[in-house]
């Protein structure tokens, strides 16, 4: 059996992941301590839950909603029960939903500690809460912040979770933030700030399929329906059953979860096709026949529709979001039974779950992992290990497409999706120091009293700014005129002490590029080399606003990848 990124990584052991988000099930069998060793000595949190004592798997659990002091953390919601069990859930036998993607259920790390802290609640999330429950988080010792948070943007001078995050940076915590839902639009993201890792969604390859049969004969293959309120709003009405099909936008991007009624959701081709039938005739009828769990879907994984897309309108010279990873139908603990009639057969308390901000924990407990196996890493050597080793190409050997069935773009997809095993050995990794990130801040014009806000210490911008685009980030996004512009980046070797890595491009439509040097040579390991890239524009125009390529640093064993955006300014 294949266990991927676990075995090397320990399974995150020794790590502490810190989730903010509504609470905890603390009950629930995903945070059962079995198997768990001891929390690291540096752990100082605390366990607010009356009555229920925290174990080595849920070793620290707090309450900072305003409105609800004095009460344990316990998830009223259930989110915050999803989110934690998805980065950090221990392994449980027999979790399902109605008996389907019936297995065993595990998060992405599934050793690692877990430490709660509620911050929202009845679907608010207060600043104030957020900014001090990440303080806590990273006082009480955590590795890892999951906060599947929805951030618009804004100047990170006024927001208190860009300020939260940065003193987490500063201390070597990793942060972790979900994209937002808004998508496919462009120019939907939250959480844009270069330090922390913002996260897309994409489907898995597994799925829940119902067939629509009409009454003509036709059928249409989709997925159970996860607009729970549309269902029961149906069902209230007296609705037997329901076919939701996709808006133009929402294209082909199919979600199969749980249901109250029976349902299918088909795209938005097959719901005008359904449309022109009930059009045609007076005695429409249509059944809904269940496949149950699929696995292998061929199109997996494909960028959701949901998940929100770049350009970056808050910083346009950093490619955001930064990866995507699982996001759609993904099975996670819940906060109650969704299925009293299995008579402990099976275990019901779990549910089907989309969005960004359940890829976003995976990607938290993927951190972990690296985290685990490389503990002396900084948050933004780990970040880059994720970004530069993500792939682009789907089961089926096309390139991932987005919800139109098109090749999904550089502001969809960024750098890829997320591929654990090469994210514990990525060769090489673009590194960023706490500074680095006032550089960008002065280079952006933050005034010097805006920047001590978001640091928490006094700084001079003098003789230190640098251009977004200098950032030594794992991607690049240029604005680019009639003059050529030139960039620096240096990486840092991490693999075999003696390696070569040689340049491969992918070329960017009406954009020359030149990379010096060609190639790298290393000798020792934390070796650090730079190379410049120039770009300047081609002599063959392209009549578009943005284009997109990559370049990749190649040796006999790695592949660092970094994707590219340039606007025609």
């Amino acid at each position: 059996m294949n266990f991927g990124a676990w075995p090397v990584s320990n399974y995150g052991k020794n790590v502490i992941i810190g989730v903010i988000d509504t609470g905890i099930t603390p009950n629930h069998p995903s945070f059962s301590d079995n198997g768990m060793p001891p929390p690291p000595a540096k752990w100082k949190g605390k366990c607010e839950l009356n009555g229920t004592v925290c174990n080595t798997k849920l070793i620290g659990a707090r309450n900072f909603v305003t409105n609800l002091s004095g009460l344990p953390p316990v998830d009223q919601e259930g989110h915050g029960t999803l989110t934690a069990s998805t980065a950090a859930g221990n392994f449980v036998s027999g979790a399902n939903v109605f008996g389907n993607a019936n297995g065993t259920a595990a998060g992405m790390a599934p050793l690692a500690h877990l430490a709660v802290y509620k911050a929202c609640s009845l679907n608010v999330c207060g600043e104030s809460d957020i900014l001090a429950a990440m303080d806590a988080a990273v006082e009480d010792g955590v590795d890892v912040i999951s906060a599947s948070l929805s951030r618009g943007p804004s100047r990170s001078s006024d927001d208190g979770v860009a300020i939260a995050a940065f003193a987490a940076i500063q201390k070597g915590t990793f942060v972790s933030y979900s994209a937002d839902n808004g998508g496919p639009s462009s120019s939907t993201l939250a959480s844009e700030f270069p330090w922390v890792l913002t996260v897309g969604a994409s489907t898995i390859d597994r799925s829940l399929r119902a067939i629509a049969l009409l009454g003509n004969g036709d059928k249409f293959e989709g997925g159970g329906v996860s607009p729970i309120g549309k269902e029961q709003m149906v069902k209230d009405a007296g609705g037997a059953a329901m076919i939701l099909a996709n808006d133009a936008v929402g294209g082909y991007n199919v979600i199969g979860d749980a249901h109250v009624i029976p349902a299918a959701h088909v795209s938005y081709a097959a719901g005008q096709k359904i449309k022109a039938y009930v059009n045609s005739t007076s005695t429409p009828t249509a059944t809904i026949v269940f496949k149950g769990t699929i696995i292998g879907t061929k199109s997996a994984p494909m960028v959701a529709s949901f998940s929100s897309r770049g350009p970056s309108l808050a910083t346009p010279g950093i490619l955001k979001p930064d990866i995507i990873g699982p996001g759609v139908s993904i099975l996670a603990a819940w906060h109650m039974s969704m299925d009293n009639k299995t008579n402990g057969k099976t275990n019901a308390n779990f549910n089907m779950a989309s969005g960004t901000s359940i890829s976003c924990p995976h990607l938290s407990g993927i951190a972990a992992l690296v985290k685990s196996a490389h503990p002396d890493w900084s948050p933004a050597a780990i970040k880059s290990a994720l970004m530069t080793s993500a792939y682009q190409i789907n089961l089926n050997g096309s390139l991932i497409n987005d919800e139109r069935l098109l090749p999904a773009d550089v502001f969809a997809i960024v750098a890829g999706h997320v591929n654990p095993p090469k994210a514990l050995d990525p060769g090489l990794v673009y590194d960023i120091t706490p500074d680095d990130y006032i550089a960008y801040l002065c280079g952006l014009g933050y005034t010097e009293k805006e920047i001590a806000v978001i640091t928490r210490r006094t700084i001079s911008c003098h003789g230190i700014s640098i251009p977004e685009a200098q950032l030594n980030y794992p991607s690049f996004s240029i604005q680019l005129g009639m003059n050529i512009s030139m960039y620096s980046r240096t990486v840092t070797n991490v693999g075999d002490a003696e390696s070569i890595y040689y340049l491969k491009m992918e070329s960017v439509p009406g954009v020359d590029i030149v990379v010096q040097p060609a190639v790298l040579s290393f000798t020792e390991v934390n070796q650090k080399m730079t190379y410049r890239i120039f770009f300047s524009r081609s002599a063959i125009r392209v009549n578009v606003t943005y284009v997109q390529g990559s370049i990749a640093w190649i040796s006999l064993t790695h592949i660092v990848r970094s994707p590219i955006s340039v606007k025609f300014v």
